[in-house]
């Protein structure tokens, strides 16, 4: 009789704690939008990295752009953020520490190869400037995510 009794309390516990509303507090309204803003920012990358595998196997571009005929320094560059985009992508969309780290990486040698080798790619502020925005917009939301936690 008590096991039976054990059992369904067990069930009624447990189905309780599925059907039961949570109540949202807006508790943790900046973590939320760091995910978010992490998640799109998985979806640029993959873009990112998809385009750049792009270049190395000649979907885009002419005969005179192809792969082979570019410098080996752009062939380095290419092939590092054809991997390295997608990684990051992969790990932000976990929301996952490493995938910042690895997205920040990805961000912060963007920026140094445009501004300190714009042989390579050209130098575009743009870019640069993009990238800032990118890297103000994550510290940020990571700051506010951070302060609405209890220490």
């Amino acid at each position: 009789m008590s096991d039976s009794r054990d059992s369904s309390r067990d069930h009624a516990i447990s189905v309780e704690a599925i059907s039961s509303e949570r109540i949202d507090s807006g508790d943790n309204v900046w973590t939320r939008r760091l995910v978010l803003f992490l998640r799109i920012m998985a979806v640029v990358s993959v873009a990112k990295g998809l385009y750049h595998w792009a270049q190395v196997t000649g979907f885009v571009g002419g005969e005179e752009e192809a792969f082979e005929n570019q410098s080996l320094a752009w062939q380095a560059s290419t092939v590092y953020f054809a991997v390295i985009e997608l990684v990051a992508a992969v790990g932000l969309w976990l929301a996952t520490p490493w995938g910042a780290v690895v997205w920040l990486i990805t961000v912060v040698s963007m920026t140094v190869i445009e501004l300190m080798f714009p042989a390579i790619y050209g130098g575009s502020l743009a870019v640069v400037v993009a990238e800032a925005v990118m890297l103000a917009a994550y510290l940020a939301l990571a700051w506010m995510a951070a302060r609405e936690r209890p220490p």
